[in-house]
């Protein structure tokens, strides 16, 4: 007999959930929206790691039926990071390019 690994969700459209987010991830005051969004990039990376890190306790420990949920989890966790990485690289060269505007 085969057990689904997960329950299924059902998408939701784009943009329902809109102001759900924008209220969880309020900006504050003197926060940018830049600030904001490599807020949420750490967050996402710190999230990514520790689910690939009990996923890997997990399988070490024989306490899991699907071992292709760590694989799954260290893409998930490596991808993360290098979006991380990019958004840096961006922003520094963003950064780089004003610093070379003559006013």
């Amino acid at each position: 007999m085969l057990t689904p690994m997960e329950k299924l969700t059902p998408l939701t459209p784009l943009g329902a959930d809109r102001e759900e987010s924008r209220a969880k991830e309020a900006v504050s005051p003197e926060e940018s929206p830049f600030g904001a969004i490599f807020r949420s990039a750490i967050n996402n990376v710190k999230e990514t790691d520790a689910e690939f890190k009990e996923s890997q306790y997990l399988l070490a420990t024989g306490q899991t039926d699907n071992p292709a949920a760590t694989m799954i989890a260290a893409y998930k966790s490596q991808t993360a990071v290098n979006m991380l990485i990019q958004l840096r690289n961006k922003a520094l060269d963003a950064y780089s390019e004003l610093t070379r505007i003559n006013l």
